[in-house]
């Protein structure tokens, strides 16, 4: 809904116009509460309302039903207040930029952009830490995570096609490197941003890419392309990279259109660790409250009249 208020459940909204329905259906073919009229014969109802023991009905019973329900359902939908200490869960949540520097991308013309991109998700991060995996024929963890955003910059900008030693192009190392990152640091929820031209994408990248996916993680894919690259070039695998992220519950883009994954990298922690599993840590739930009060109008059905 905002950034500090939220439904946890919103689905049980959907309840609310199945309950308008009702009172509809209630308020124009129903009798009142009861409808002993329809279940009784109509000569012996009249011989008992003749001794008094029919008293007239009243709707204003089905008003209080329909109330007390949309109230639960309410209540069931959990609007929730961001917690103001949710700052120091943002240890449980983690960025991780895996970047292609083989030759096919780190010999192209974009490299300064990759660079840029690189800086830009890191600073959508917000407070969380960054780290850094340069990646070819093998993935080396550049940047253990941290917060220090500049020491990250010296770091990205001095990355280059000599930077990763093994040929070839192993997407699944940096992935596999990237997990192990995250059970090494206790992390519930991270982000995974993998920066390549799809180049070596294989089963063994799909596994991993489900494998964090499974321990609570995102993997969110940037396709570089370049216009200049030579025919006899290997072309870029849009498809591959748009599959990997989809398997790995997160946000495809591409260089020139990195909106989606800049937009899921800035999720605020609240929102993050809410989406994997842990929101009684970042929201308080008033549902509760909602809930508790749907008890009045079921109360005010037992009332005795005089």
């Amino acid at each position: 809904m905002t950034e500090a208020v939220t439904l946890l459940r919103p689905w049980w909204l959907l309840a609310l116009p199945v309950l308008g329905l009702l009172a509809w259906r209630a308020a124009h073919r129903s009798a009142p509460l009861g409808d002993w009229v329809r279940a009784v014969e109509p000569h012996l109802m009249a011989a008992l309302a003749a001794r008094g023991a029919v008293r007239p009905g009243r709707r204003g019973g089905q008003v209080l039903l329909v109330l007390a329900g949309a109230l639960l359902a309410l209540g069931l939908a959990g609007p929730a207040l961001e917690r103001r200490d949710v700052a120091g869960f943002r240890n449980l949540d983690a960025t991780i930029l895996c970047l292609d520097l083989s030759r096919s991308v780190a010999e192209g013309g974009r490299l300064g952009e990759m660079r840029v991109l690189a800086q830009a998700l890191a600073e959508a991060a917000g407070t969380r830490s960054v780290a850094l995996v340069a990646y070819a024929g093998d993935a080396y963890l550049a940047a253990t995570p941290t917060t220090d955003r500049d020491s990250l910059g010296t770091i990205l900008f001095a990355l280059d096609g000599a930077t990763v030693p093994d040929r070839g192009s192993h997407p699944a190392r940096a992935l596999a490197l990237a997990r192990r990152t995250l059970a090494e640091g206790a992390v519930v929820t991270g982000d995974v941003v993998l920066v390549s031209d799809g180049g070596g994408l294989d089963d063994a990248a799909m596994r991993e890419a489900a494998a964090l996916a499974a321990d609570g993680h995102r993997v969110h894919t940037v396709l570089v392309t370049d216009p200049a690259l030579p025919p006899e070039a290997p072309r870029p695998d849009g498809a591959g990279m748009a599959r990997l992220a989809t398997t790995g519950g997160g946000s495809a883009g591409s260089l020139d259109a990195p909106a989606p994954v800049l937009a899921a990298i800035s999720e605020t922690v609240a929102r993050h660790l809410a989406e994997g599993g842990y929101a009684v840590l970042a929201w308080r739930d008033l549902g509760r409250w909602l809930a508790g009060l749907a008890l009045l109008p079921v109360l005010m059905l037992f009332r005795r009249s005089a």
